[in-house]
């Protein structure tokens, strides 16, 4: 098992990025709306806007209940899109139970879409012509890229509960020259799977992919989380698994996530500096 190291590519990401923002003269900002009290989004939260500050990004983060009126989000997000001074925006997902996603995601501005999910982003990213790229789903291609791996010709199996993140996912992987099919683990297909250069895997479940169900030398990205039995954090990978090997692995912690927080930084970056450009 060789492990592929999200920490130390995401260290080198965040790096370039406060070196972008000092030579620029930019003075990015992103505000982040958090509803709930979910523990996971609390912490992401935090993350995100630590690493914003060390890289000279300001970050605001709104705090909402979970019992706020849902017209009191999509007015909140139209104050942001008319706020010169605001540059990005990022809705923690998932939202509590009852609010309607979709209908919240969309009320942003495109031009202030930090992490990728506007429909008009994912439009532009089916399409050929991707303005942003999620940061979770360009984060797995850049850990692919540091495998010896040819992506040409490469086969990719995408297992994931929504094809909301399976899809885009999916194309990216096709445009680089890889052939990429989606399961759920639902109708999972064992044989494609063992066949497999590329497997990631976002569908929450603890140890559901074991090194048997896949090719002696394959990469495995591990986009989930979730809880074992110990109360700790791990991924769909059953990690133990893999030891004996030839497979190159993400560990969870560590592998996709400081990759996300990174690449959000970037795009923050990114879109300060197109706004900046049509002052």
């Amino acid at each position: 098992m060789q492990l592929i190291d999200g920490k130390a590519l995401a260290a080198s990401i965040r790096k370039e990025v406060a070196s972008d923002v000092r030579t620029s003269g930019l003075n990015p900002r992103l505000n982040v709306m958090l509803v709930g009290n979910d523990p996971a989004s609390h912490l992401y939260v935090s993350l995100k806007k630590k690493a914003g500050e060390e890289a000279g990004i300001r970050v605001d983060v709104h705090g909402f209940e979970a019992t706020v009126d849902e017209l009191e989000l999509l007015s909140t997000i139209d104050a942001w899109n008319a706020d010169p001074d605001v540059d990005a925006i990022l809705i923690q997902l998932p939202l509590p139970y009852g609010f309607d996603e979709t209908r919240i995601v969309s009320r942003m501005d495109p031009e202030k879409d930090a992490d990728g999910f506007h429909p008009k982003t994912v439009e532009a990213l089916m399409t050929g012509e991707p303005t942003i790229v999620s940061p979770v789903h360009e984060g797995v291609l850049r850990l692919i890229a540091q495998t010896d791996l040819k992506m040409s010709g490469a086969q990719a199996i995408i297992l994931a509960n929504s094809r909301v993140f399976a899809d885009p996912l999916a194309r990216l992987l096709s445009t680089a020259g890889a052939s990429a099919d989606v399961m759920s683990p639902d109708d999972l297909d064992r044989e494609r799977l063992k066949e497999a250069d590329i497997v990631v895997t976002a569908i929450g479940r603890a140890g559901f992919v074991h090194a048997r169900m896949v090719k002696d030398d394959a990469v495995i990205i591990d986009v989930g989380t979730s809880k074992n039995d110990e109360g700790k954090t791990v991924g769909d990978a059953d990690f133990e698994s893999f030891r004996d090997t030839d497979c190159r692995i993400t560990p969870v912690p560590g592998g996709v996530g400081p990759m996300t927080i990174a690449l959000l930084l970037r795009n923050v970056v990114k879109l300060a500096a197109k706004r900046e450009a049509r002052i």
